[in-house]
């Protein structure tokens, strides 16, 4: 199998409760080349780190994300015993450590989301990924220079001629709908494709063997490694 880049599914999902900050340390601890994460919006304008619109999945709180502030949100810890991250948080421990993919799961948080980094003073890669891809072309705006990459579940008649609008680095494709004839016309456009969420080392081999960029997995050291 050909090595591939490998990212951290919420920091290592399969590790350590999902989006949080242990979880993110897992994902640094396992080697990753990024880690990818949930950003969402709090009511008060914050930019955190959550996949579900609603908190009681991850948390011992209720409610929306976007109808709670951000101290509100925090008043509620995690399965863990941590609070929901802010992206600050994140990207502070990983700085100097790896890459980070953010996925936009809302409208109208990508300048929020830029400006967090920007404040942060990031310098590893920063990938923003978003199923919203007008989101994608709000970041293409304030962030002329940023890594773009349109997320896919269904496939549209033409994925190819549908990213190219928003003139990608990459892609991300579902790993169980992926073909290597796809990724081939990708990497004809010169985009990097990367797939989620392949997480036993079957299903993680098979995407490696369509000739695919970037592996997104819960378990990412199963993912074979790039050389040094």
């Amino acid at each position: 199998m050909s090595p591939v880049t490998r990212i951290g599914h919420r920091g290592a999902a399969g590790h350590a409760l999902e989006n949080t900050l242990a979880a993110v340390q897992k994902g640094i601890d396992l080697g990753v080349d990024f880690v990818e994460i949930d950003v969402r919006r709090t009511a008060d304008g914050s930019v955190v780190v959550l996949h579900d619109a609603t908190i009681g999945r991850t948390t011992e709180g209720k409610g929306r994300v976007e109808a709670l502030s951000l101290s509100q949100l925090r008043m509620f810890a995690t399965g863990n015993g941590e609070r929901v991250p802010t992206v600050e948080e994140v990207l502070k421990i990983a700085a100097g450590r790896t890459g980070v993919m953010l996925e936009l799961k809302v409208a109208e948080v990508a300048r929020l989301t830029v400006q967090a980094v920007h404040k942060a003073e990031f310098r590893n890669p920063v990938i923003y990924a978003s199923f919203l891809h007008d989101e994608l072309a709000q970041v293409r705006a304030i962030a002329p220079d940023a890594a773009l990459m349109p997320l896919f579940d269904r496939l549209p008649r033409d994925p190819v001629a549908h990213a190219m609008r928003y003139y990608p680095g990459y892609v991300g494709l579902r790993h169980d709908r992926a073909s290597r004839s796809l990724v081939e016309a990708f990497h004809q456009e010169k985009v990097l494709v990367w797939v989620y969420t392949p997480n036993t080392p079957g299903d993680i081999s098979r995407a490696v063997s369509l000739g695919v960029d970037g592996v997104v997995s819960d378990f990412p050291e199963r993912i074979p490694c790039l050389p040094s």
